[in-house]
């Protein structure tokens, strides 16, 4: 996708970059940067937030800031200028009105397309910053109100071509998103056979519904005495309304949009199963207090969660098979032979699942130190994009929150996800006598298309055993 355009005037124009994700809007949430402030190459100047996470846009090149073309909080499309900068070396005009915008190089519309068609502007293909130079594959569904013909798009001067090589059938590539066209493909459903009814023509989550849905019976036609009666009685339809004194209606974006999208693709295409166990972990909290205090681990921080998250390694160590995915496409078990462990956090932008690649090979230091990184990012809401892809388990710590346990929904794509509540003195009997113990309940919820009952049983039963006996680190790892 082009990310800036220049005219003559030296005026150029930076376009909201698709982040490399295959994304197709990103929220502004700050500006760094006002009109005529100058700013230099590699400058960040705003911050914007995707469906997979927040990330800082860098400008690519010298100059004075001539517009910003939206404010903080608006959405805006993959393609879209979003702040202008003047490289000439002009003074910037104290206000620029986003009605007035600088004049530029413009293709005039064709005979055929109507008096009111807004042109496009000229300009060439750069490279895309921070991510190399980047030849979109699909055409972007036109701005609200643009009607320029696919002949004099900047971007793709032959549109209607490029679709038709990617989908192989000559027609255009339907518009959708990534999770509805995950969704379609579950559903054996062909998009180029959907009709649209999203805005722009974009294929929604209810036309795929509508179209596995079997077919309405039509009713036996009604006598002209039946008609005349329920048009009588039926009243029209209430219109929604809520009291805005005492309701707040908060919209559904970015991160907390993209997590209930993926967390019901989740459950209603796994067959999840969840499975419980109480275990004492006197034992563990006391190694915890001990390695505080250890050299080797000065520095880091050491909690019940590192113990926890090693056991759960070793588990995985034993019990190789539970660490896997399910190809829909291919119908086949992928056995993964390295573990990206995922660590739920819960932020102010909604709920993320980085994870710690490779964190099989890692050190009880080292874990230390990715752990402390990982939720550290996470809170301050600067986790990548990266950092949340190719995840094959996860832990999600409720007990913080002084829950005893729960039914964890499993990460798209990941086999199985570890619960851990609330650590607690309990009574519990231990070598024959009834004594206050720290307890807490452990939950594994599996895919259950990969992982059996045993397995899955196996799995944490060998984590219980650990926390309880964690000596284990060292005779099973």
């Amino acid at each position: 996708m082009t990310t800036m355009t220049e005219n003559a005037s030296g005026l150029r124009e930076f376009k909201m970059p698709d982040v490399g994700e295959g994304l197709t809007e990103a929220e502004i949430l700050k500006w760094y940067v006002q009109i005529g402030d100058t700013v230099t190459d590699g400058q960040v100047v705003c911050e914007v937030e995707t469906a997979k996470a927040a990330v800082e846009l860098p400008i690519p090149y010298d100059g004075v800031v001539r517009e910003l073309r939206f404010p903080e909080g608006t959405t805006v499309d993959v393609g879209q200028v979003i702040i202008a900068v003047d490289v000439a070396g002009g003074a910037a005009p104290a206000v620029a009105p986003a009605a007035e915008p600088v004049p530029v190089a413009v293709i005039p519309p064709s005979p055929e397309a109507p008096a009111d068609e807004e042109p496009k502007r000229e300009g060439r293909k750069p490279v895309l910053v921070g991510y190399g130079v980047a030849e979109s594959s699909t055409k972007r569904r036109p701005r609200k109100g643009a009607g320029v013909p696919p002949q004099q798009s900047e971007v793709f001067p032959a549109a209607t071509a490029i679709q038709g090589e990617l989908n192989g059938h000559g027609r255009p590539r339907p518009l959708a998103k990534p999770p509805v066209r995950k969704l379609a493909k579950d559903l054996g459903v062909d998009l180029t056979t959907i009709t649209p009814s999203g805005p722009d023509g974009v294929i929604t989550r209810e036309d795929v519904h509508a179209a596995v849905a079997p077919a309405p019976v039509p009713a036996p036609p009604a006598s002209v005495e039946e008609t005349v009666t329920v048009a009588r009685v039926q009243a029209p339809a209430p219109v929604a309304t809520y009291d805005v004194a005492r309701e707040t209606r908060v919209p559904v974006k970015g991160v907390r949009k993209a997590t209930a999208t993926a967390m019901v693709g989740s459950a209603f295409t796994a067959p999840h199963v969840t499975e419980f166990v109480t275990v004492d972990v006197t034992r563990t909290m006391r190694l915890v207090e001990e390695l505080k205090q250890d050299k080797d681990l000065a520095g880091l921080r050491v909690n019940p969660l590192l113990l926890i998250a090693k056991a759960l390694l070793v588990a995985i160590k034993r019990n190789p098979d539970v660490n896997a995915s399910w190809d829909e496409a291919a119908q086949e078990i992928v056995l993964k032979h390295y573990v990206n462990l995922g660590i739920a956090a819960a932020t102010p932008r909604g709920l993320l699942v980085p994870n710690i690649k490779d964190a099989h090979t890692k050190t009880l230091p080292q874990l230390a130190e990715s752990l402390g990184e990982l939720v550290a990012t996470a809170r301050e809401g600067k986790t990548s994009p990266a950092a949340m892809q190719g995840g094959t388990v996860t832990i999600t710590n409720v007990g913080v929150f002084g829950v005893d346990t729960g039914t964890p929904i499993l990460n798209p794509g990941e086999s199985a996800i570890l619960a851990i509540g609330a650590i607690k003195l309990q009574p519990w009997v231990h070598k024959g006598k009834v004594k206050p113990r720290q307890v807490t309940t452990l939950a594994l919820s599996f895919d259950h298309r990969l992982v059996d009952g045993e397995l899955g049983s196996r799995v944490l039963a060998d984590v219980a055993a650990i926390l309880e006996q964690p000596k284990k680190l060292i005779t099973w790892a």
